[in-house]
């Protein structure tokens, strides 16, 4: 039995639904409030420089999911990318994340990384009982002279809030290496999408029982039309924001251009408080494989998200924590509708996951398809 499927985003959690299951045979319209597809890893070619831009901000893909990895490497081509950050902390610039060679830097040192665990060691802090808040974290994980300059000023600009008032829960592992690995990632598969991530969502949407439509807003009504609904906008949105409105993050870019190489590097962090912005990305590094002689920029601010702006980062302190408990609770009730993705679910989602959970809710809905009907023919073999 053909479903009338109606799939509300056309980012990769609704792109890879809508493909899987027209795949199977099912009729899809994905629609998108955009005029353009891809979402929030949106890339599109400079006129000006020639640059592949990152519109929304830079979207680096790794993974050590082999299923994923093959999976969008069957829509394009992904070439060799290793995101190396920098940092520049009080005029001076430094390699992320913290790794031996930053330490050694930092403090003058030519340590070993024996040396430079117990050195680190004997600058952490520690506190009567477990970390209640990222900086006690910090302080626990790497001491007060690294906390303030690698940790405070920037996660302060990115959160909007003193480091004691977020929880230790997000800053999970040891930001610190004893080794001179820069590599920003451990995932055994990372790369960049030879044209741009939105030449990938393009291929996986290009089937013949997917229809398109851009720039078109979703409605509760439209949920009648379909069989079943795929939601992948904000969960709050969805119930009309009536229970409140949940905390984002949003990012403000300010774009500029340059006749030459401006930095060197794709990521310059600022961790130092008094700079405005948390970092400058130069998209020509994003693609090594290119050469440009000119250069397209972006200043990247945070601040908090207003009704009017693109949500970037779920907060999820402990007042968004007992809101998105309650939401999630009438999702569940919500019959005929899948919320998915990064907004329908509320949480932070590297590219990966997205795609990973993407595939597993279709499977999902496969199996349920098939369970009924089953059930159907066996009711109608017994009448």
């Amino acid at each position: 039995m053909t479903h009338r499927i109606l799939i509300v985003g056309a980012g990769l959690s609704g792109a890879v639904i809508a493909r899987k299951l027209a795949d199977a045979g099912h009729a899809i319209t994905v629609i998108d409030k955009r005029s353009h597809i891809a979402g929030n890893c949106h890339t599109e070619r400079d006129a000006e420089t020639g640059v592949m831009v990152h519109v929304y901000g830079p979207h680096i893909f790794h993974t050590d999911d082999e299923e994923v990895w093959a999976y969008v490497n069957a829509f394009e081509r992904f070439k060799p990318y290793v995101n190396r950050v920098k940092t520049t902390v009080g005029g001076r610039v430094y390699l992320l994340p913290i790794n031996l060679h930053t330490i050694n830097q930092f403090f003058g040192k030519t340590f070993r990384p024996d040396e430079a665990l117990a050195f680190i060691a004997s600058l952490a802090e520690q506190t009567d009982g477990e970390p209640r808040t990222f900086e006690e974290q910090a302080l626990k994980f790497v001491g007060r002279e690294l906390y303030e300059a690698f940790l405070k000023g920037y996660t302060l600009k990115q959160w909007g809030c003193d480091p004691r008032e977020l929880p230790a829960s997000i800053l999970k592992r040891l930001p610190v290496r004893f080794d001179y690995n820069d590599n920003y990632f451990f995932h055994r598969f990372q790369g960049m999408p030879e044209n741009g991530y939105t030449a990938m969502v393009e291929k996986i949407l290009r089937h013949e029982r997917i229809a398109l439509n851009l720039s078109t807003e979703f409605t509760r009504q439209d949920a009648g039309n379909f069989d079943h609904v795929f939601y992948s906008g904000p969960i709050d949105e969805y119930f009309g924001c009536d229970l409140g409105r949940l905390g984002y993050r949003t990012l403000d870019f300010e774009m500029f251009r340059y006749d030459g190489d401006y930095q060197g590097c794709a990521v310059m962090n600022y961790g130092d408080a008094d700079v405005p912005f948390t970092r400058i990305t130069e998209h020509k590094h994003f693609a090594p494989w290119e050469a440009h002689e000119k250069s397209i920029c972006y200043r990247e601010y945070s601040r908090a998200c207003g009704p009017d702006d693109i949500p970037y980062y779920p907060i999820r302190l402990a007042a968004e924590e007992a809101l998105i408990g309650r939401y999630l609770e009438r999702a569940a009730l919500e019959a005929g509708v899948t919320f998915v993705g990064r907004l329908g679910t509320y949480r932070y989602l590297d590219m990966d996951v997205t795609i990973r959970e993407a595939l597993d809710v279709s499977d999902a809905y496969l199996r349920s398809v098939a369970a009924a009907s089953q059930s159907t023919r066996a009711y109608e073999a017994t009448v």
